[in-house]
């Protein structure tokens, strides 16, 4: 019994175990690309079927005792069976306009709920259960808090009924970002994942960078803003291109803490790059009406600043402690780079293709992408086939997909717990309103507000739900004050992303210094200087509008960038470089003036 539910150790020592995980995966695959090929699904299908299909994967398989296979099984069997009834009975349901019939609807409900928030704990940790439990017990006893932050009141039936029922809760437009794009995505970074592409972008970062003044570094950051756009994880962009990464910098004599940096810092921008973004686009697609290629566009010039910022603290460091690039036989061969980078390539330009070309959807044109990258599985930079290689990547492939789109639908569904609550209860207005008279109605002082919430909530609950939660509750103030909509989701989202590599959470961090065997803390200072455009550059998207205004005004996008860019690099080498702190600071001013007080003037 105990073998049956172990996670992917145990499961590779008990074959028959392991070929069922593998075919689960195999049906979370087949299940999201049919919705993509089949045409319109109602959503009280898709979306409780979707949470099934994740149940066993969070509970189950990832649980570490006995006693929690245990639980995981029985939850999984009555969360399992009440979406099972939601979807089967999705007419009838339809009917009931979001109340409650019965007793026996209400223990349903309390189950899904209530495995909602265990998923979440099993997934990623308390503090976001946490958070939406505290929200579903101010849904049910806010009527009870004194003062502008209670409520009048909700009938159980109503406010139940809503959340498990309708699609204001569990079910609503979030969980709907979840299964329609976030797990095609998830599932194509899978494919790239499994076969040569990570390899492919290591050979052409280490081909276009290494041979530069602070190569090795470099070449983390190239190799990570290209691995980290599919992988979505800071964490795991640090645990898989720093494996690669780390080892070589500290050949080359970087110091631990600096190598851990670089590598930290690096993998935070992943999922701040275009065109995948992790699964933050996607969803502010969702919140903001704004088509996917407008997201890409409006995010391009930002995150190409978050990279050459980091790319030019490399070099003043490199500077200080004479850096040199990769030897000449530690870059790969020019066959090596031109093979291995098809693997990632061919499924990007089907990608782009799909999306620019015939105009289809992004999850259209991202299941395209997935059948050319799995028929690329077919073979490696060898260029030949391997039927027992093949197979192995397909497993990687069914049990990757499998525990990240059940740990995303996790977290977006106890995040549509909150986001529902705020809703029907109308604390987000109350919050918005809080914003605004802690800040006086001045727009500066709203902006820090909101980057402090955003810091502590990123802190602890993933950088998605972080995302939504914060600008549920602080967008609309940020709209009030006159920021546009986009510039207030990506301002929000670009800070969810502090706890990265900000102390004292700094995930990010912890996992580089690990793996560099360096102290954490010296790791994060020496990150945060080199992230500083994290912190800077959605004040700038403020201060200088045209900065995501790519698609409209390319032109003043461009100028706004190449201004942006001065002052970063004015900011960078003055934090950075060596001299004398009357120099540094001068630079460091200098570089703030271009930003914030050059667009007033012009």
């Amino acid at each position: 019994m105990s073998t049956a539910f172990t996670g992917e150790a145990g499961a590779e020592n008990a074959p028959a175990f392991r070929l069922l995980w593998v075919a689960l995966g195999a049906a979370i695959i087949a299940y999201h690309l049919a919705l993509v090929f089949s045409g319109l699904v109602p959503n009280l299908v898709s979306r409780p079927i979707h949470m099934a299909l994740a149940l066993p994967w969070v509970l189950i398989l990832a649980a570490k005792t006995f006693a929690g296979r245990v639980s995981g099984l029985v939850l999984t069997l009555a969360a399992g069976a009440a979406c099972a009834w939601i979807a089967l009975d999705e007419a009838a349901i339809g009917d009931q306009y979001g109340y409650l019939e019965g007793d026996w609807q209400l223990v349903a409900a309390l189950v899904l709920l209530g495995t909602v928030l265990e998923m979440a704990r099993r997934a990623v940790g308390w503090p976001l259960p946490l958070v939406a439990a505290l929200a579903l017990a101010y849904a049910v006893w806010g009527h009870l808090v004194p003062g502008e932050f209670g409520h009048p009141g909700l009938p159980l039936d109503s406010l139940f009924g809503t959340l498990v029922l309708a699609e204001g809760g569990l079910w609503g437009s979030l969980t709907g970002v979840s299964v329609s794009i976030v797990a095609i995505f998830v599932i194509f970074g899978a494919v790239l994942n499994a076969g040569e592409a990570g390899q492919g972008f290591m050979n052409v970062a280490s081909a276009a960078a290494g041979r530069l003044r602070g190569g090795g570094a470099k070449v983390s950051v190239l190799s990570s803003a290209l691995f980290g756009s599919i992988s979505g994880s800071a964490s795991a962009n640090v645990a898989s291109t720093g494996a690669i990464t780390l080892p070589a910098m500290k050949k080359l004599g970087y110091p631990a803490p600096l190598a851990g940096a670089v590598e930290a810092v690096a993998s935070s921008g992943g999922q701040i790059m275009p065109p995948l973004m992790g699964a933050g686009a996607f969803v502010m697609v969702e919140l903001t009406g704004t088509p996917y290629e407008g997201i890409m566009a409006a995010a391009l010039v930002p995150a190409l600043l978050y990279f050459l910022t980091v790319w030019i603290g490399i070099d003043a460091f490199a500077r200080r402690y004479d850096l040199r690039g990769l030897a000449a036989e530690d870059r790969p061969a020019r066959r090596d780079v031109a093979v291995t980078s098809a693997f990632f390539l061919i499924p990007f330009g089907v990608l782009m293709w799909g999306m620019f070309g015939p105009g289809y959807t992004p999850q259209y044109a991202a299941c395209l992408a997935i059948l050319a990258g799995a028929i690329l599985l077919l073979t490696g930079g060898d260029l030949r086939f391997d039927a027992r290689r093949t197979w192995e990547r397909v497993v990687a492939v069914c049990l990757a997909s499998g525990r990240q789109v059940a740990g995303i639908a996790s977290i977006i569904l106890c995040a549509s717990i909150v986001i529902g609550v705020l809703g029907m209860t109308g604390l987000g207005v109350k919050i918005t309103s809080l914003i605004l008279a802690g800040s006086g109605g001045a727009l500066w002082p709203a902006l820090l507000l909101t980057a402090l919430a955003c810091l502590v909530l990123g802190m602890e609950v993933p950088t998605t739900a972080a995302y939504v939660i914060c600008v549920a509750v602080a967008g609309p103030a940020l709209r009030e004050l006159g920021v546009p909509d986009l510039t207030s989701h990506l301002f929000v989202f670009w800070y969810a992303l502090l706890s990265t590599i900000t102390p004292p959470v700094c995930g990010a961090v912890f996992i580089a210094a690990g793996m560099a065997g360096a102290n954490w803390l010296t790791v994060a200072m020496r990150a945060m200087a080199l992230g500083v455009g994290l912190y800077i550059i959605p004040l700038a998207m403020i201060a200088n509008p045209d900065l995501i205004r790519l698609a409209e005004a390319p032109g003043g996008a461009a100028f706004a960038g190449l201004r942006v860019a001065l002052g970063l690099g004015l900011i960078s080498f003055g934090i950075i470089a060596p001299g004398p702190a009357w120099r540094r600071a001068l630079f460091t001013a200098a570089g703030a003036a271009v930003i914030f007080l050059l667009p007033r003037v012009i």
